[in-house]
């Protein structure tokens, strides 16, 4: 349409008119483009010009220093302490003589524990990185895959002296970050095959559900444009050059369509997360995405993950049963005691084991007294609390750079064979003694060293090979360090549910398999027992994540063929995976069952009022987690997601169709229950029975979904959202959030101890889950009800413009002429009116004490009636009215010039915008008291500045003051009346507090 004025024959003013605002409109959006690229340019510039030393045969140093964008497949670059891995490497050498180097990668995966990852073993061996360049080898790694998780390759010497199985422990993936020591690697993938831009999939693109409500009455708004233009043809007639009059009307009337809306309403959402970025009661909140504030005030679904967002992640270890006996907070002293009373026959075996074992004892058994055998007090204690300190991966950590809690533990072996500490503390400045830190993945397995470390065992000391516990005796200054050597590890995957580890004791040379995991899959492998199943159901329904613990002591000639096939296994090209899990599930079978333990984690802070907050503003809430359902249960209940005495309906072991049947039909009778269900009975209830489920689901007051993974997750979020047409809105700390925060029409992302990897992937980022109500209830409610009256003010600075233009062109024989034209049309939009209208993302219809106190008042939004077809409508009425009092009070009240009746109607126009906007404030800010004067102000100088316009006489004179009020007075009057009744006869919700 803008074009369309170079076309003199259809031209119906000054080209700027239309030009003006559509180009505010593009230079406001190619600004904020322009930003956002010129930000990412200036990002990917830093990433790609850091200079990395690659190593070179021809220059004198050894090594030359490449920006990393010229980095190329073969290159073998040293990489730094803190400096960031520019491509995927596979570990050559390390600055640590084991080959270890352990990495950051939260920028990856989101999780901020560090990771161990190892050197090929013959690289390592090299005494200098130099010597790579004469050694001739080659590399087979697979093809460039999404997959962080796993990774295949071979080493192989050209000679065929040497064959290595590589895996993802051997890798350096892009964007990781050595966190200590030096790595060297060779670069294997580059550019878009490495893992991190394969990742980095774009999320579905949200929409808000107001965005969307505003295109479809901007396409009513387009419809309006034609029938109007074609109903002014029909009263003109077809005769003549027809196209060209039917095509200036649909020019003069296009102000009917709010171009400028989307600039409005995205300055407004990015000053409502400016608000909540700066709340000072939700510290923290962080928006990544201002596109959907308003989102989160329509929220019907609140779906939330368990761990690390309703409990803290922070593992406390409070139970540990041992078949006969269970001891929690009371009695782990007694433990400590019995261990303390042990180190005695410990130090014995110590030294009198190695020759038994060597001269063809038997190495199973588990104490050696002299020539005597036997099971002493406390050695099911000593067993259970060893295999804790022992099957796990967790590193102890020190902090060389500032001197604090570091602590090296080495043996001294005396004449008599016998192990005396030398033990070297270096503290802080007024420290008294030295606090043992941890790394792990997992803070369940750091709970347990903490706990071991408590009763008296500590892990002091950890490499790649070796592990080094110090027991705790009756003499502190004798203390016994016991040696073990690491020979396999099998790390704890998602779908394994469990971890393992072989060690050889230094002393004794017993060789054990440790394996610890969830009771669900533990049960099938150790030996028969009777109080398993009955104590981990116990265990949950107290709240605690439990852990089945059990080893199996290996014989030499055992483990040596293990070892040759699980190392046959890695070495596998195709299958290796099945492969190698084949071979470890051949060990695991007749565990002997040491000990169940119980961590407790904690519910974060005010959770329970929350989830209040949020049941009380009609928001159903939804546990989705991958717990147990015992734990999942008590959980519910602690957090009061579950009343204590609401009933529960619970759906375990769906397996047919039949079953799901008879649980549906039994859940429909019971009223007012919350539901608990597995993973696996969520599946066969969605195969066979889809619409039945939801439609009982969604009307249930809580819902406990337990065993889910990701995927299933993301599914429930998708359901939710098909089968209700519901705002959904999904809260996670973890990896395995991410997907359901990524489908949810809200993702909320706590940023916790399992990484940032779900705050990063939200539309919002939350420190902590209390701050969902005022996330929703306050600052949800404010951003919908502002973008609401915003976008009907801004639909309706053009519906009366335009109704002002059909009765003029009406009037004066059905002409396209337009009434107003340059700076007037200009200034419409822009100079007289945008400052107020856009004001109005400051009112607010309650306090947010009043929104907490009374969470009731969110039900209301849900239902959308802020701004809805109804309320168009009611616009559209409003804007007729006022647009024929204006233009016909203008005909009516004007003597004889035509320039009087543009002054007089254009006048009663800006005045009717400025007192309708100060009809609908409810809570005046001073900057809309400002933005008021302020476009009043430049009105005033414009209508003495634009001789062009305005008859300067007649303005000055009192017949215009008088008209101008009087026409603007009978405009705006009804509404003030009918709004007073309405408030007075039937207020809304929020009034009726006040």
């Amino acid at each position: 349409m803008a074009l369309s004025q170079f076309i003199p024959d259809i031209r119906i003013g000054y080209p700027y008119t239309y030009w003006g605002p559509l180009g505010f409109v593009l230079m406001v959006t190619i600004c904020r483009e322009a930003v956002d690229d010129l930000r990412r340019h200036q990002r990917d510039h830093e990433v790609n010009s850091q200079k990395y030393k690659r190593l070179s045969s021809t220059n004198i140093s050894g090594y030359e220093m490449v920006p990393s964008s010229k980095l190329k497949v073969g290159d073998v670059i040293i990489v730094e302490k803190n400096e960031r891995v520019p491509a995927d490497l596979i570990l050559l050498r390390t600055s640590d003589r084991s080959g270890s180097v352990f990495v950051r990668t939260d920028q990856l995966d989101g999780e901020t524990d560090w990771k161990p990852r190892l050197a090929v073993p013959y690289t390592q061996k090299l005494s200098r990185d130099s010597e790579l360049h004469s050694i001739d080898a080659s590399f087979y790694v697979e093809k460039p895959q999404n997959d962080i998780h796993s990774f295949i390759a071979t080493f192989c010497m050209a000679d065929g002296s040497e064959d290595t199985g590589l895996s993802v422990e051997n890798t350096l993936w892009a964007n990781t970050v050595v966190a200590a020591g030096t790595a060297t690697g060779i670069v294997i993938y580059t550019g878009c095959e490495t893992r991190s831009v394969m990742n980095n999939s774009q999320p579905r693109s949200k929409v808000g559900l107001l965005d969307m409500e505003i295109n479809g009455l901007t396409k009513v708004l387009f419809c309006a444009v034609l029938g109007l233009s074609l109903v002014m043809m029909m009263l003109k007639g077809f005769g003549g050059p027809w196209y060209r009059y039917m095509f200036r009307f649909v020019l003069l009337f296009s102000y009917i369509i709010p171009i400028s809306l989307r600039v409005n309403l995205d300055m407004g959402k990015a000053f409502y997360s400016w608000q909540m970025q700066n709340d000072s009661n939700i510290q923290g909140t962080v928006v990544r995405s201002t596109t959907i504030p308003e989102e989160l005030g329509r929220i019907s679904y609140v779906l939330t993950d368990k761990t690390g967002t309703l409990t803290q992640n922070e593992m406390v270890f409070k139970k540990i049963h041992l078949g006969i006996v269970s001891h929690d907070a009371d009695t782990f002293h007694h433990i400590g005691q019995m261990i303390q009373k042990l180190s005695g026959n410990i130090l014995q075996q110590q030294q009198g084991s190695l020759s038994s074992s060597s001269s063809g004892g038997d190495s199973t058994k588990p104490m050696m007294f002299g020539n005597r055998m036997r099971r002493p007090e406390g050695w099911r204690e000593w067993e259970a609390v060893r295999a804790l300190a022992l099957c796990h991966n967790v590193t102890p950590v020190s902090d060389d750079e500032d001197n604090r809690s570091v602590s090296t533990a080495s043996t001294v072996t005396g004449g008599n064979n016998s192990p005396t500490k030398s033990v070297i503390n270096i503290e802080a400045p007024g420290s008294t003694d030295t606090e043992h830190q941890y790394q792990a993945a997992s803070p369940d397995e750091i709970a347990l060293v903490k706990w071991t470390e408590q009763v008296g065992l500590t892990l002091i000391a950890r490499d790649l090979n070796t592990m080094t516990l110090q027991v705790k005796t009756p003499s502190e200054d004798n203390d016994i360090l016991l040696h073990y050597q690491i020979l396999q590890l099998f790390p704890f995957t998602s779908e394994s549910k469990r971890m393992g580890i072989i060690v050889r004791e230094s002393k004794t040379g017993q060789i054990t398999f440790y394996l610890k995991g969830a009771d669900v899959v533990m049960s099938s492998i150790v030996q028969y027992n009777d109080w398993l199943s009955e104590e981990s159901g116990n265990m949950a329904r107290e709240g605690l994540r439990t852990l089945v613990v059990a080893k199996k002591v290996l014989t030499e000639e055992q483990y040596s063929d293990f070892e040759t096939r699980y190392n046959a296994a890695r070495l596998s090209i195709t299958d290796r995976v099945a492969k190698v899990a084949a071979v470890t599930e051949s060990l695991e079978r007749e565990l002997e069952l040491l000990c169940l333990t119980g961590v407790e984690d904690r519910l974060q802070e005010n959770v329970r009022p929350t989830l209040e907050l949020l049941r009380n503003a009609g928001v159903r809430v939804w546990m989705l987690t991958g717990d147990k359902l015992e734990t999942a249960c008590c959980i519910a209940k602690s957090s009061q997601l579950i009343g204590r005495n609401q009933g529960l309906h619970v759906l375990r072991s769906v397996k047919t169709r039949t079953d799901a049947h008879q649980e549906l039909n039994s859940f429909r009778r019971k009223q007012g229950h919350a539901l608990v269900i597995s993973g696996e009975s969520l599946e066969v209830c969605l195969q066979y029975y889809r619409p039945e489920f939801l439609e009982l689901a969604t009307a249930s007051p809580a819902v406990v979904c337990c065993r889910c993974s990701p995927t299933q997750k993301a599914q429930v979020v998708a359901l939710i959202q098909k089968h209700t047409g519901k705002r959904t809105c999904a809260v996670g700390d973890g990896g395995n959030d991410v997907s359901m925060i990524q489908q949810a029409d809200a993702g909320v992302g706590i940023e916790g101890r399992e990484g940032r990897q779900a705050s990063l992937a939200g539309d919002f980022s939350i420190p902590q889950f209390s701050h969902i109500a005022k996330l929703l209830l306050i600052h949800g409610r404010r951003s919908y009800k502002r973008s609401a009256a915003l976008s009907q003010f801004v639909i309706h600075r053009g519906l009366i413009i335009t109704t002002l233009q059909a009765v003029f062109s009406a009037v004066f024989y059905l002409s396209s002429v337009a009434l107003y034209q340059g700076f007037l049309m200009v200034g419409y939009s822009t100079l007289y009116t945008m400052f107020p209208v856009f004001s109005l993302v400051l009112d607010q219809d309650i306090t947010s004490e009043t929104a907490v106190t009374y969470p009731e008042l969110y039900k209301d939004l849900s239902k959308g009636r802020s701004l809805s077809y109804k309320t168009f409508f009611i616009w559209v009425l409003i804007s007729i009215y006022q647009g024929g009092v204006i233009m016909y009070g203008a005909l009516i009240l004007f003597v004889d010039e035509f320039i009087h009746i543009v002054a007089i109607s254009f006048s009663a126009l800006i005045m009717t915008e400025l007192i309708m906007v100060a009809l609908t404030v409810r809570t005046w800010h001073r900057l809309m008291v400002l933005a008021e004067l302020f476009s009043l102000a430049l009105y005033l100088i414009s209508l003495a500045v634009l001789h062009e316009y305005f008859d300067w006489e007649f303005i000055w004179s009192y017949d215009f003051l008088w008209k101008v009020s009087l026409i603007t007075l009978v405009s705006c009057l009804p509404l003030y009346i009918i709004k007073f009744l309405r408030k007075k006869c039937s207020p809304p919700s929020y009034l009726k507090l006040s």
